[in-house]
């Protein structure tokens, strides 16, 4: 008996993905647990096993088709032996199979202007110069409508000119490829993938929905840079014990034994009702190429920096391959994200909903401080935390960087 294989859903957020590589063809014999395709979801590409066995009888989906609805069936697989059904016996509503979307570099626009269409449709021939059929393309002017004052009626410069500034013309806004083209410039057309899509709607619903609160505030390195270095120097120089903690892995335990201490920060809102989470789970911000990810490292407050090191090493590296499982980065109840590797001064993160925070980081830096009467040179950098205003008042996000503060300038609480 056949067997429908369906797309997935790979997290509890998906609705639908793009079937971006088959692993197997069609002939092929299955087992149960052998990996058969990939799929791109809005965080990341992940295999897909498959759960029965038999063989591969029919792909319904090609690879590169984008939009697929959960649940809809793209493939067949049959018993060795067995033929393979009518798709419209596999499914009532068989997927649409879609060829890659492939993006050339965009054609110059043509000379004629988008809103002369209607007079060459109708038959009437337009006599204009090339300038002149330019600005009417970016004025949005049609030029069938216009009487030409140049030679035998020719449509010039200065008619498109006038048109344009009689109330009767309403101005068009020109398409990109009008404006690239009065510039002088070519543009490639580059097709969003699915993570850059939902990337753009989870940010553009989040700016827009959730009510930003920032404070800012500069913290010395000093002493958690003074114990990162007596600690790695304490490591076997290699072999199963070896480590080598970063001062992120470091500002990871900070974040979560602070928010131990200021346990109201550690929250998601409801229309309902404030969720206090139990575990600190902090979701750790990695640059990928199609995008961002954040890999979470769990119940963080509870772990080593040891244990830390080794945990967000494995997590970013398997982030960047497009390795991670759903529950490695969905979830979490608060984010950071480190840019100060790029030398960045002071940055606002955009909140991660559900969660009510996110704390930036920015660049160290050598800085003239004042410690007491004395001016001297510390190591600092600026961090930026956004809360949820609906949630998390001005005073509570200000506590909390205090807070924060005085963990990472005092880093004896990180180790014991």
């Amino acid at each position: 008996m056949s067997i429908n294989i369906l797309m997935p859903a790979l997290s509890p957020t998906m609705k639908e993905g793009k079937l971006a590589r088959w692993l197997k063809t069609e002939g092929d014999t299955i087992a149960s647990g052998d990996v058969i395709a990939e799929i791109e979801t809005d965080k990341a590409t992940m295999e897909v096993e498959a759960v029965d066995e038999g063989v591969l009888g029919r792909i319904l989906t090609p690879e590169g088709t984008e939009g697929i609805a959960v649940n809809t069936p793209i493939a067949i697989l049959v018993a060795e032996g067995e033929s393979v059904p009518d798709i419209s016996a596999a499914s009532a509503t068989p997927p649409v199979a879609q060829a890659p979307v492939v993006a050339p570099a965009a054609a110059p626009a043509p000379a004629v202007a988008p809103s002369a269409a209607p007079a060459a449709s109708s038959g009437k021939r337009v006599f204009a110069s090339p300038l002149a059929r330019r600005i009417a393309a970016q004025k949005g002017v049609d030029l069938s409508t216009l009487k030409g004052s140049g030679p035998n009626g020719r449509i010039v410069r200065r008619d498109v000119e006038q048109a344009g500034q009689t109330p009767a013309a309403t101005p068009k806004a020109a398409s990109p490829a009008a404006v690239a083209e009065a510039a002088g410039t070519g543009y490639a057309k580059v097709p969003h993938s699915t993570m850059r899509k939902v990337i753009a709607r989870r940010l553009t619903e989040a700016k827009s929905t959730i009510p930003h609160f920032y404070v800012e505030m500069d913290v010395q390195l000093d002493a958690l840079m003074a114990l990162r270095s007596q600690m790695n120097a304490a490591s076997p120089a290699d072999g199963p014990g070896a480590y080598k903690i970063s001062v992120n892995d470091m500002l990871i335990k900070a974040v979560a034994v602070t928010l131990r201490r200021v346990p109201k920060v550690n929250v998601s809102y409801t229309d309902d009702a404030v969720l206090v989470y139990d575990d600190v789970d902090i979701s750790v911000a990695v640059s990928i190429p199609d995008g961002l990810i954040t890999p979470i490292v769990r119940k963080a407050d509870t772990k080593s920096l040891r244990q830390i090191s080794t945990e967000t090493r494995d997590l970013v590296a398997r982030a960047r391959a497009g390795k991670l499982k759903p529950e490695e980065f969905q979830g979490g109840t608060f984010s950071i994200s480190n840019m100060g590797m790029y030398g960045v001064k002071a940055f606002s993160a955009i909140i991660n909903p559900p969660q009510a925070a996110i704390l930036a980081i920015a660049a160290a830096e050598r800085r003239a401080v004042v410690k007491g009467d004395q001016i001297t040179i510390a190591t600092v950098m600026t961090v930026t935390l956004s809360v949820d205003h609906r949630v998390v008042d001005g005073a509570l996000a200000a506590e909390w960087v205090s807070a924060f503060r005085a963990v990472v300038e005092n880093p004896m609480s990180l180790v014991v």
